[in-house]
Parts: structure tokens; sequence; C-alpha cells
């Protein structure tokens, strides 16, 4: 054992142990030469993990499922989903295993998570690898939509392994430790309805209210209540995310988590010029993961949820999906309330008191910002300085001035507060060539480009004298920008 071997790290085994049905015991790939790659210090503090000891031979161990502690249960996760619109009976964790559970310093449960471990029985033709780009992207990317209040699963430590992973080239493995409140998705749902099985339904079910939804279990009907929590996360989540211009790239059934946190960082970029069809993942040729289709497709991804709940909520399968239909209804009411009151904000005024005005003045700016297909982040980021008395930068990135200058003046008329607008508006973003650059240099050996992004948008709000370049938009030539899996 090494100096700094941590005996205390603790790793339940409830998913394990309480869902033989759902998973299947499993143990990492031995990995050649394993070195650390970046370490999220405050997250590890917020797990109570000793910094010290996960830069240890012994921790990077621990970090890569080759060394976990005794009483550990590891296992790859099953679980079912309709991928691009086509159901998947069998999917589950093809290049990832579930370590166990952490308790954090302030009592939670959160699940401690790899990719990138090896094959799995669940791996079909894949090779179980993951190579540095794909992971250093989720790590850069989780941290920033923490960063912007936004619910996501977290990353604690990227680890190249030694290995060469071909995809496209040759490139370097890697593993991504990864951290959530849990790894319940809709599809875990699909997989167990699959089964026929409605105890193993029911105790899922239960588990998901008692771990994310108590308050569901307090209810006359706790199912039916377990799908309405699950909508309202969804709708705030999906909400957050275009009111940022996130896009997911891939919002499967088996992406979508039953906590309400953003997971699978696979295809994912920023949107810079506004444009509501903007897609960047290689494998969307159909543009049903756009900027735009978000939404709709949240619900979509709700109703098969709901699909899955319909034994539980309801004997009468009539009168179960009545009461599911009537749930789901409230998923268009709770996003849109979500999304007007959020692009109120950013024009730094309140719903409240600006009622009907103040969404139509968000209607008209967009318009205006999607012809000049103007950068979306620094467009209301500069537009705070308009609420100061400087329109010029602003003015600046727009297309039909005499509009603008119209809709400047109605705006301006109802007290824009700039303070609390640069309060929701970032300053920086994982702009998408700057993301690139650092995981090119990175795979080169060149970490330095990865800590200058992660510093700069894990502070998102503050703009810093000296780092001008973060908040600019990709340069000419740029483009057009695709995503990939990195499977």
């Amino acid at each position: 054992m090494s100096a700094f071997a941590q005996p205390t790290v603790v790793l339940g085994n409830l998913f394990a142990t309480e869902f033989p049905e759902l998973s299947v015991p499993w143990q990492a790939e031995q990995a050649p030469a394993p070195q650390l790659v970046v370490l999220n210090a405050e997250l590890a503090g917020e797990l109570g993990l000793d910094t010290a000891f996960l830069r240890s031979e012994e921790g990077v161990r621990l970090l890569l499922g080759g060394a976990v502690p005794a009483g550990a249960a590891p296992v790859a996760q099953a679980y079912a989903g309709h991928q691009f619109g086509w159901y998947s009976p069998r999917l589950g964790d093809g290049r990832a295993l579930l370590l166990g559970e952490l308790t954090d310093v302030e009592g939670r449960i959160r699940d401690l998570h790899l990719k990138g471990s090896g094959r799995t029985p669940f791996a079909r033709n894949g090779d179980g690898r993951a190579v540095l780009g794909p992971m250093l992207r989720e790590y850069i990317v989780s941290e920033a939509m923490h960063a912007l209040d936004i619910p996501t699963t977290r990353s604690l430590a990227v680890v190249a392994t030694g290995a060469h992973v071909q995809r496209e080239s040759v490139q370097p493995g890697a593993v991504l430790a990864r951290v959530a409140g849990s790894h319940l998705r809709v599809g875990t749902f699909q997989y167990a309805r699959n089964t026929n099985d409605m105890d193993l339904l029911r105790r899922l079910a239960d588990h998901a209210v008692q771990r994310h939804h108590p308050a569901a279990g307090e209810e006359d009907n706790p199912y039916l209540a377990l799908l309405r929590s699950v909508i309202t996360a969804q709708a705030s989540l999906v909400a957050r995310w275009m009111l940022v211009g996130f896009i997911h790239g891939v919002m499967n059934t088996d992406n979508m988590t039953i906590s309400g946190e953003t997971i699978d960082y696979g295809p994912c970029a920023f949107m810079e010029g506004f444009d509501p069809g903007t897609v960047f993942s290689s494998i969307d040729e159909t543009g049903r993961y756009a900027y735009r289709n978000q939404p709709p497709v949240a619900e979509w991804n709700l109703a098969r949820f709901a699909e899955s709940l319909l034994p539980l909520i309801h004997p009468d399968q009539e009168r179960g999906v009545a009461m599911a239909v009537e749930a789901l209804e409230g998923f268009r009411s709770q996003y849109s309330a979500a999304w007007s009151e959020g692009m109120v904000k950013k024009i730094g005024l309140s719903l409240a008191t600006s009622g009907e005005d103040g969404s139509a003045l968000v209607d008209e700016l967009l318009a205006i910002v999607q012809e000049a297909g103007a950068d979306y982040t620094s467009f209301f980021r500069k537009l705070g300085q308009a609420a100061r008395g400087n329109a010029a930068p602003a003015r600046g990135m727009v297309l039909d001035l005499p509009r603008f200058d119209r809709w400047l003046a109605s705006w301006q008329a109802a007290k824009p507060d700039a303070d609390a607008m640069d309060k929701v508006n970032p300053a920086y973003i994982p702009r998408n060539h700057l993301v690139e650059e650092a995981l090119s240099a990175a795979s080169g050996g060149d970490t330095g480009p990865v800590t200058a992004l992660l510093e700069t948008v894990t502070s998102p709000w503050l703009e810093r004298p000296g780092f001008e370049r973060f908040a600019e938009p990709a340069p000419d030539g740029f483009g057009p920008y695709r995503t990939f899996c990195g499977t």
C-alpha cells in the first residue's frame, strides 16, 4: 500500500445489490501505462476524497477501476433506448462501469462511473475504449455546464491509459471518471418494462422516487407523481440548455436521466451564430436533434418514459393512458414558462412586471439576431453594455439597423437591469474552436490549453483582462463544424 493510500474510501454497491436484473458484474481493463491528465480538485473535495491520494499510483488505479475498495461491486448497467427514434431493446454500458456509490460531504448519494474502461457484455461490436479527446471534451463541457448552473453529471478525472485506440486514426486511449446523482435513464425503465417483470419495474420506480423525487412518495399515486416530477425536471433542464445555446447532439432516450441531469457529452457543442436549425453531430443527418428540436424531442422521450410506467400508474390501461397524457400535457407549459422567464431575464427585465411586453421584446429581438446570424453568446453579453448606454457593440452585430433601433428604444424605455443581465448572460462558453485547439494539443501531450480553457469556462460570468480570445467567436475559415461520438 502506498504512502497516499486512503482506506476510508467507501464505495457502496446499492445498485448492484438491488438490481442484479439490470446489471452485470464486471471489471475494468488494465491500463498499460496510466497517467493522470486532469483532476477536479473541487469535486474531489465535495466527495470527501483526498486529492493527494487520487494523484498517487493507487488513486489513479481507482480512477481507472483497476483497484476498488473492499465491498465495492462494479457493474455494467443494462438499459434500452430509442436511438434516433428507433427502439433498441438491449443497449447498456458497452464501454462503461458503475464502480459504486459515494456519500458526499453533504450526505448525498452519488454514482462514481467510468467511461472507456473496456468491453463489457453490452459492447456489441465496439472495442469498449475511449480516446483522450472526447473524454476531455466531456470534462470541459460538463464542468462549464456546472458553472452555468445547469444540472449535469460532473467530471472527476481523465486518465490516459497508455493504450493506442484505432478510430479514424490511431489515438491515445483514456478513461473518464464521472459523478452523477445516478445513472438511471428513461432507457433503464424501458429495459425493465420490456422484461414484463412488474416487481422489477416497481422496485426500480420506488428506487427512483426515494433517490431523486422523494416528494412523489408522499402522493396517493407515487408513480404518476414520479412521471410528473421527471417531466418538471426535464422541462427546466432543456429550457436552460436553450437559454445558453447548448446543443446536446444525441438526445436518445438512453441519454435522458430520471434525475434531470445532463448526461453523455458526445457530439455536443454550443451554438455560435444564432440559427435554430443548427446541428453539429456528424450522425444526425436529418436534424432530429437540432437546437430548435430539443424541446419536442424531450417531450417525445418523456412519452416513452410514461409508456414504461403505465402498469404502475393504473391497472386499467385506458385509464392509465389518460392519466399519463394529462401529465405529459404539462411539459409544454412548464417548458414555455421556464424559457420565457429565462429569455426575459437575458434582456434584463422581469416577466412578472413586463408580461406580454417582455415576451414580445424577446420575440422581436430573436428575429433580428437570427436574420443577422449574430453570435448568440456575444450578442447578449454586449446587450448588457447597451443597457449601460453603449449600444454600439450590440448594434454592430445586426443587419437591419432601423429595426434594431426601434427595438432598442422600446427596450430601454422598460429600464433593463444591466447588472442582472451579466449574471445570466455568460461572457465565456466552451467555444468550439478553442475546444478543438485544446483537445488537439492534449492529444500531442500539451495540456496547457485544456487548463486555460477550464479556468475560463468555470468562471463564466465575470469578464477578465487577458481573456478576450476566449470570448471571441470562431475565426473565419473554421467550419462547418462537426462533432463525433468517439466510439
